[in-house]
């Protein structure tokens, strides 16, 4: 177990954030392929459906699942942290237990509401059986979201990673052959491939660690008590959180098109799948360990600091460039039918270098296990999203969405920064206004290029605030860690060989 001192420094954030950054580097190019090949088969219109079902299945699994894969590893790290072993192989039987009944109930509920998502998502056609059969999805999410919990709460982070490349690789093999010979029709099956893969490729990983065992005795239900009490919250802010991206989804289904939910589920993950190269650290590695030192405010602000610093600094070039260079990303990721996307994802890029500053003092209503503060947090996040994006829409089309988007990612830092601050004694670190001085003028002059400038003198002018940002945080990174020597030393001995 590493000490409390290594685990803030810049070094061990930097290490963790690359390590899943460069895997989800290797996850988007072989998701790239992917995407290119799906849009062209199905289209807007199928990726559309696509997005509506695999929104399903979150909002279910999310409302069935009792929190526990956030709230065990709350639990699973305070004990990982002790090192009580014995305890540790208990509390995993345990999760297990609660897991499998939790997967039972959201079969269940996939189908008794089957005819009601129907009628809320489509406005033509039958679809019961559709959503009916996305059931066998729900209750296997259900279990991953267990066992991932447990690789994530004992710090097995690389097979964390490994599962999550692989799990892109069988997803390319699996869903591409569906689709080109069955269409849409095949959309639901190649789901149901993919997440049983993933399934056993995560228990492959898990059992090694733990033996497959659970029970069903009344003890697990007092003995999991405060996982499923802490559970019952993230429970409730996962059906806000998923339940308002189901909403949207559907409201766009129904109101407008399938084409117009392929459009805007394009430029929504497009921003937010790529800029998960960094952000895809945060809950694999950042927060079981501000879990494991959240009773000790001077280390949870330092950890948190640090962690927005690093963020930051990475992250800014990255989305700086897709905002500059969408138009071309757009059409070599997708197909031409998809570029009324790019000015909306342009306006979600502002609100993620916004997210980089949020969601690690987010955590901390999480790592403190501060239940109904969290609960309502999400809450009013969600219901605000909802009606920033289809009040935008209605009103400026998919721009607009984007403007919702960016309205609530605004609010929703103020909201939670100021909370913190006062509640938990959070201090932001004049590292941090610095940084944050540096990066954001660059992002809202770039957001003005593209605006307002074309031809050569966009691509130039884009291209110098890309290169501007990208020096600025490897000269920071290069005083504050000695990776960057360790880097340039495996490079220079790769080229030697």
């Amino acid at each position: 177990m590493e000490n409390k001192e290594y685990q803030s420094s810049y070094g061990h954030i930097l290490k963790y954030t690359s390590l899943f950054g460069g895997m989800q580097g290797l996850n988007i190019l072989i998701g790239i392929v992917r995407t290119k090949l799906v849009a062209l088969i199905l289209g807007p219109g199928g990726m559309g459906l696509v997005s509506l079902f695999t929104s399903t299945v979150s909002f279910i699994s999310s409302g069935t699942n009792f929190g526990l894969p956030t709230s065990s590893v709350k639990t699973l790290s305070e004990v990982y942290e002790q090192g009580d072993k014995d305890m540790l192989q208990r509390k995993v039987r345990i999760i297990r237990s609660l897991t499998l009944m939790a997967a039972i109930l959201g079969v269940v509920v996939c189908l008794l509401l089957s005819s009601l998502f129907d009628v809320f998502s489509f406005s033509w056609g039958s679809h019961r059986l559709h959503f009916a059969m996305l059931s066998p999805i729900v209750g296997m999410m259900v279990l991953i979201g267990g066992e991932m919990a447990i690789l994530k709460s004992v710090r097995q982070l690389k097979q964390v990673a490994i599962i999550s490349t692989m799990n892109m690789v069988a997803a390319l093999i699996i869903s591409v052959p569906i689709y080109y010979f069955f269409g849409q029709k095949g959309i639901i099956p190649a789901l149901t491939l993919m997440v049983l893969v993933q399934l056993l490729l995560t228990l492959h990983y898990t059992r090694k660690l733990f033996p497959l065992k659970v029970s069903f005795s009344r003890s697990i239900f007092s003995e999991g008590n405060e996982m499923l009490r802490l559970g019952i919250a993230f429970l409730l802010s996962g059906l806000f959180t998923t339940g308002a991206d189901f909403i949207i989804r559907s409201y766009f289904s129904k109101y407008a098109s399938l084409e117009v939910l392929g459009i805007f589920n394009a430029g929504f993950m497009l921003t937010t799948t790529y800029a998960g190269i960094v952000f895809s650290a945060m809950e694999t590695d950042y927060f079981p360990r501000l879990s494991g030192v959240n009773k000790d405010v001077e280390a949870c602000n330092l950890m948190i600091n640090r962690q927005i610093e690093v963020t930051l600094l990475l992250v800014a070039p990255m989305l700086l460039a897709f905002m500059v260079f969408m138009p071309l990303v757009v059409p070599l990721l997708y197909t031409s039918n998809f570029m009324p996307c790019v000015p909306m994802a342009q306006i979600i890029i502002l609100a993620l270098y916004l997210r980089a500053m949020k969601l690690p003092v987010a955590y901390l209503t999480l790592a403190k296990a501060d239940s109904r503060i969290f609960l309502i947090l999400e809450a009013y996040s969600s219901i605000l999203m909802v009606v920033s994006v289809i009040v935008g829409y209605n009103y400026w089309g998919l721009e607009g969405a984007g403007w919702g988007l960016f309205v609530t990612g605004l609010v929703d830092i103020i909201v939670i920064w100021l909370f913190a601050h006062y509640h938990y004694g959070y201090v932001v670190s004049t590292s941090v206004v610095r940084y944050a001085a540096l990066q954001l003028p660059l992002a809202f002059l770039g957001f003005s290029v593209t605006r307002c400038l074309g031809g050569i003198t966009y691509w130039s002018l884009g291209l110098v605030l890309v290169l501007l940002s990208l020096a600025i945080s490897i000269h920071i990174l290069r005083k504050k860690t000695s990776l960057w020597k360790k880097l340039k030393s495996n490079i220079s001995k790769l080229f030697k060989r």
